[in-house]
């Protein structure tokens, strides 16, 4: 595997979160084991369990993410990307006629999330992490404030095409947008 995981087990009175970088792993916390495998041979993968390794994605469009009507200027959607069956949480916002999309994490905490649910902050020109206030441009997502200045967020590619949004990433295979928390 070329990039590493990070896999985070909340429980009621703990949180373990554990950096995989190999095809398989094992969390523990608060006495419960979580494993997996990234594995796409494994007999266990949701085709052979008779489920749809597509579900909630586009049909005959899986790279089709919104309507750029429906997508905030004043917020974000949470959307994932995903390549065969490894996935990745990014922020889609709108700025006018365009739409612009980070990996859903600060370079300062990689497990905070820029939108944990409910929209990530937006100002006229930046992105701002709720925890710290760290200020990414929306443009090319370098940090201009905070605890990360001079760091970078990780772009998705996305592209408008006829009042669409797509993902245009050649990383990823599908995306989808997920459901509000």
């Amino acid at each position: 595997m070329a990039d590493s995981v990070r896999v985070t087990v909340e429980t009621d009175g703990d949180e373990q979160t554990a950096r995989i970088y190999d095809d398989g792993g094992e969390v523990e916390t608060d006495g419960a084991t979580f494993r997996f495998s990234l594995n796409t041979d494994s007999d266990d993968d949701s085709e052979s369990a008779g489920g749809d390794p597509t579900d909630g994605f586009c049909g005959d469009e899986p790279r089709r993410l919104a309507l750029l009507e429906t997508v905030p200027e004043d917020g974000t959607l949470r959307c994932e990307a995903v390549d065969d069956r490894r996935g990745v949480e990014f922020i889609l916002g709108r700025d006018g006629g365009g739409a612009f999309a980070w990996r859903n994490s600060c370079p300062h905490k990689p497990e905070v999330r820029l939108d944990p649910g409910d929209g990530a902050i937006l100002t006229d020109d930046h992105v701002v992490c709720h925890e710290h206030g760290a200020r990414f441009e929306r443009d090319d997502g370098y940090c201009t404030r905070g605890p990360c200045r001079g760091a970078a967020l990780d772009e998705i590619e996305v592209a408008v095409r006829e009042g669409v949004v797509y993902l245009t990433d050649d990383r990823f295979e599908a995306g989808r947008r997920l459901p509000d928390a």
